[in-house]
């Protein structure tokens, strides 16, 4: 007789919840012994094979104090993606390949369930009030969340997972998502401090990209990063203060944004300052901290490509400031140096299609000189670094030159 599993699994949770002590936390084992014992008493526990006992375990085990049937996904390494369009559907991106789960959630309060011990692990709320939250998991998958009634088709929740083992230069070099010329050549302009912006659509992987070059700072600087929600993983950096924006939940509890931490930031003593991603008005205070001492910085942002990232950056800047356009593209031109645009192919692989430096602010443009450009299957040079002061100078300094 084929049991069915989901229907088995309410059972038992039910019968665990029932005789749960609520005054106090059970610990994993506890946990673990009460579905035991409700195994025990499962009224088709004949019918059950020894592969279903251990999936029902598995299962109750995620519904009462995990994430239900997405916690096998959070838990596979190779899945980097995980999309849920209400309780019913429920999409992963798997080894570059978006598939259809055949999981589904029980029900919609059991979805919201889910959602709501998501955010309470990073202390933000969403409600019907604030239905919209983004926010991040024990091991740094990113969260973003949309309830209704905004989300027409039930609760919304996007979640990107990062590698447990973060990716390096040298994979990326292996992977050809880099040529190692290219990759050696972001390793002396990171170490000689070029402001480095890194620019691409959804899913190119510039989060990735940030920290594998991050692993070029030298060990002894001091590194504030910003981001409004913790993802960077700078596995090397020794002298580092992570920073995470803080949405108002309460009367009691202020709002704390990307641009609140850069000023703090910049009271902090860093060498360099990381903002994880600019989107809005906080961009000026971006290039407020790359123009007043702080080389070596860097940041991501939403771009079709290195010349329509600086249009960006000017929409962001005037949305935050009234200033004439004239006197941002000056800023932006004084403040980053290199422009990284990430791109995926036509085979879904995440590649650098472009290095741009800022040759300078001419004729009230900002003037980008190409210096490695994507070509059929590899990523060419096309020019040597015209602004090559600071990599001159790091040279002699060192004793490279």
């Amino acid at each position: 007789m084929q049991i069915d599993i989901e229907a088995a699994k309410k059972q038992i949770c039910r019968l665990v919840v029932d005789g749960m002590d609520f005054e106090r936390e059970m610990t994993e084992e506890e946990i673990y012994e009460a579905i035991d014992n409700a195994l025990m008493r499962f009224e088709d526990r004949d019918n059950l094979s020894l592969t279903d006992e251990l999936i029902l375990r598995n299962e109750a085990y995620n519904s009462l104090r995990k994430y239900d049937v997405i916690q096998e996904y959070l838990d596979d390494e190779e899945v980097t993606e995980i999309m849920i369009n209400g309780e019913k559907d429920i999409f992963i991106e798997k080894r570059g390949v978006i598939e259809k789960s055949k999981k589904v959630f029980e029900s919609k309060e059991k979805l919201e369930d889910v959602i709501q011990a998501m955010v309470a692990g990073c202390n933000r709320a969403v409600n019907e009030a604030s239905p919209i939250q983004d926010a991040r998991l024990s091991n740094g998958e990113r969260v973003n969340i949309v309830l209704s009634p905004i989300a027409i088709n039930g609760p919304i929740v996007t979640i990107r997972r990062f590698p447990n083992d973060p990716i390096t230069m040298e994979r990326l070099v292996e992977y050809g998502s880099i040529s190692e010329e290219a990759s050696d050549f972001l390793k002396r302009l990171v170490e000689s401090k070029y402001n480095i912006f890194i620019s691409g659509g959804t899913g190119t992987g510039k989060t990735t990209f940030l920290n594998a070059l991050s692993q070029y700072i030298p060990k002894e600087e001091r590194i504030i990063t910003i981001e409004d929600s913790a993802e960077l993983q700078l596995l090397e950096a020794e002298n580092i203060v992570r920073l995470e924006t803080r949405n108002a939940v309460s009367d009691e509890c202020t709002n704390i944004s990307i641009r609140d931490l850069i000023k703090s930031a910049l009271r902090m003593r860093p060498d360099r300052v990381i903002v994880g991603e600019v989107r809005g008005a906080e961009a000026v205070d971006m290039l407020q901290a790359m123009n007043t001492g702080h080389d070596g910085s860097l940041s991501t942002g939403h771009g079709n490509s290195a010349k329509d990232m600086i249009s960006r950056l000017e929409t962001m800047v005037l949305g935050g400031m009234d200033i004439p356009l004239y006197a941002i593209r000056g800023q932006i031109a004084g403040a980053i140096d290199i422009f990284v645009h990430l791109g995926r192919l036509r085979n879904r692989k995440r590649v650098v299609l472009q290095i741009c430096e800022v040759e300078g602010f001419i004729d009230g443009e900002v003037k980008l000189r190409t210096l490695y450009e994507w070509d059929k299957d590899e990523l060419k040079k096309i020019n040597d670094l015209y602004n090559s002061k600071k990599l001159k100078d790091w040279e002699s300094f060192n004793g490279l030159s």
